[in-house]
C-alpha cells in the first residue's frame, strides 16, 4: 500500500440552525489517498485490496483518535474510488478487514460500522455516515461528516476515510 496523502478534518459545531449547540460534539475524519493497484483492470478478484483495509483502519483510527478531544463513541468509514477504478475496489478496502482495528482502537463497537463508497473525480465530496458504536438505534448519534480532499482522488487512486465522533449531533432531539 502506497499512501500519497494523509489529511485530517476536524469539525466542531458551536451553532446549529441559529441556536447554540447543546452537545459540543467533535467529528474527525482521517483520510488517506492511496494508489489503486487495480485501476484500469478488469479483474474479478479484488482480494489483493483486503490487506489495505486492515492497514488503513489501524493507521486512520489512530490519527482520528489523536485529533478527537473526547472518547470515540461514534464511527463510520467511506471511500471515493478514482474514475479508473471500480466500486468494488472501495468495498474491498472497507469491508473485509477495516472494522477489526477500528473496534480494537476505540474499545468496542458492537454495531455495524456505517459506510459509503462512490466513484468520483478529483475534488469529489463524500458524505461519511456516522453511527453509535454500540447501539444502532441511538438516533441522536446518526450523523454524517462531509469529506473533500483537494486534488484527490486521481483516476488511479482511492481516498479512504475513517470518521469518529465524541458525541451526538449538535442539537439532538429524537431520543431513542
Amino acid at each position: 500500500m502506497k499512501i500519497h496523502r494523509l489529511t485530517i478534518i476536524k469539525d466542531c459545531v458551536h451553532v446549529e440552525g441559529r441556536l447554540d449547540a447543546t452537545a459540543r460534539t467533535t467529528r474527525v475524519a482521517a483520510c488517506a489517498v492511496v494508489a489503486n493497484p487495480l485501476a484500469s483492470s478488469a479483474r474479478d478478484d479484488v482480494s489483493e485490496l483486503f490487506p489495505f483495509g486492515a492497514e488503513l483502519g489501524a493507521l486512520l483510527v489512530k490519527e482520528a483518535l489523536a485529533a478527537l478531544p473526547g472518547a470515540a463513541i461514534c464511527y463510520g468509514k467511506a471511500a471515493i474510488v478514482g474514475t479508473s477504478g471500480d466500486i468494488e475496489h472501495g468495498a474491498a478496502v472497507l469491508h473485509p478487514r477495516m472494522g477489526k482495528p477500528m473496534r480494537e482502537a476505540i474499545g468496542g463497537g458492537a454495531a455495524l460500522i456505517p459506510s459509503n463508497v462512490i466513484i468520483g473525480a478529483v475534488g469529489a465530496t463524500i458524505n461519511v455516515p456516522i453511527g453509535h458504536k454500540d447501539d444502532p438505534w441511538a438516533l441522536d448519534f446518526i450523523d454524517t461528516i462531509d469529506v473533500t480532499v483537494g486534488h484527490a482522488p486521481r483516476p488511479d487512486e482511492i481516498l479512504v476515510v475513517v470518521a469518529l465522533a465524541d458525541g451526538p449531533r449538535p442539537r439532538p432531539r429524537l431520543g431513542k
